[in-house]
């Protein structure tokens, strides 16, 4: 996917996390263990809300805001550092599939504060932000359920 504009980031951000979904609900069927596909079922449905809720930040953000430029960030940076294929999360403990789906939030993260960093509109900058914001507490979210699930 060419990334060069705002609205470009966040269909790339609704892809990745669709794709993340997509990843762990067909690890789901491929685990022995209960306490995994809980945990992969409870994550999968995470990121499902998580697309929705990033597709609402496009339907509210003006078309100003949207086509600001930001292709400098994908030149100089890969977007995820692997494939969310390479990481069969039905072969993993529940700790280590916390940390890899961390991980990749992590790697969002420091995507959109790059880019707000540079922003010039402030309008672009307060939209990244909230979309810094989103992602951290949504990742927070995340870890503190399947902490809950794990002390079942």
């Amino acid at each position: 996917m060419q990334v060069e504009t705002l609205k470009d980031v966040l269909h790339w951000t609704e892809e990745f996390h669709k794709c993340l979904a997509n990843c762990m609900e067909s690890c789901v069927e491929q685990s022995d263990s209960e306490r995994v596909k809980l945990l992969l079922k409870y994550l999968a449905e995470h990121e499902d809300k998580l697309v929705k809720v990033i597709e609402g930040f496009e339907r509210g953000a003006s078309e100003n805001v949207l086509n600001t430029w930001c292709y400098e960030y994908f030149d100089q940076h890969p977007i995820i550092r692997h494939k969310l294929t390479d990481c069969p999360f039905s072969e993993l403990e529940p700790d280590d599939i916390i940390s890899e789906v961390t991980h990749l939030h992590s790697q969002v993260i420091e995507l959109y504060k790059y880019l707000s960093d540079r922003a010039e509109p402030e309008s672009s900058k307060e939209l990244l932000a909230e979309l810094t914001e989103l992602e951290k507490h949504e990742a927070m979210r995340m870890v503190h359920g399947a902490n809950r699930l794990q002390d079942m």
